[in-house]
């Protein structure tokens, strides 16, 4: 695949993966969106990459989101490559999960890539190739204690992906799924937590020692894309005995 001068959106794109991506986008020539809801940052970040544009988006309200694309698709004049990672994580208990803050996390981690599928969709069309990869993770394929709203939502993605896929192979447009394995970001710093999880943590030190930088992962984004990955694990063995 040639990228240079391919445009691209990258939801989450202020810090970690989201970031890490756009940068390497960047370095292969692609003229880089960068969608987050920190606008001063992303300004910031617009400066140092070439041909760039920082754009300010809520990824759980869908009237951001179809401005956003509208935007865009105004500054560039196509879209080729859209890259779901905007995300918040969730720990709590099954029993304790607060139904208004899983309803909110729903809108952002499914609903937004949805809205946001769905305004690129007849774009790419239009333009007889598209690119969509969705950043999933390592939990949907687990049954982790704690970790059951996150989870679902993240397995929620993975399903719309696959069939996404599979009814867009006939318009040359491939719907990745990439699921990262624990990630050295800022991630787990703002992941929601059940009051009581919260506590018990307080005194533990999250450790990321063997966790993957940002740029692992977001060359996983990139062999996706090259290679119309239906799923792409970034490591082999996260596959295993699921």
């Amino acid at each position: 695949m040639e990228f240079k001068d391919k445009i691209a959106i990258v939801t989450g794109a202020s810090s970690g993966i989201g970031l890490a991506a756009a940068k390497l986008l960047t370095q292969k020539g692609v003229k880089v969106a960068l969608v987050s809801r920190s606008n001063k940052k992303l300004e910031e970040i617009a400066e140092t990459l070439k041909n760039s544009l920082a754009v300010y988006a809520d990824m759980s309200k869908e009237n951001d989101i179809k401005k956003m694309v509208e935007k865009v698709y105004e500054h560039f004049g196509r879209i080729d490559i859209l890259i779901n990672n905007a995300g918040v994580g969730y720990d709590a208990l099954v029993e304790q999960i607060n139904p208004k803050t899983y309803h909110y996390l729903f809108d952002l981690n499914v609903l937004g890539p949805l809205i946001a599928i769905q305004q690129v969709v007849p774009i790419m069309r239009s333009q007889k190739e598209g690119f969509i990869v969705n950043i999933s993770s390592g939990t949907a394929l687990m049954a982790l204690p704690q970790m059951a709203a996150y989870s679902s939502l993240k397995r929620a993605l993975v399903g719309i992906s696959k069939t996404a896929n599979a009814e867009l192979k006939k318009d040359n447009i491939s719907v990745s799924v990439v699921y990262p394995y624990i990630t050295a970001t800022n991630f787990e710093k703002n992941t929601i937590k059940n009051k009581k999880i919260k506590d018990n943590l307080e005194n533990e030190d999250f450790s990321l020692t063997n966790a993957d930088s940002p740029e692992f992962v977001a060359a996983t984004i990139i062999e996706a894309i090259i290679g119309k990955k239906e799923e792409l694990m970034v490591h082999e063995w996260m596959g295993k005995n699921t």
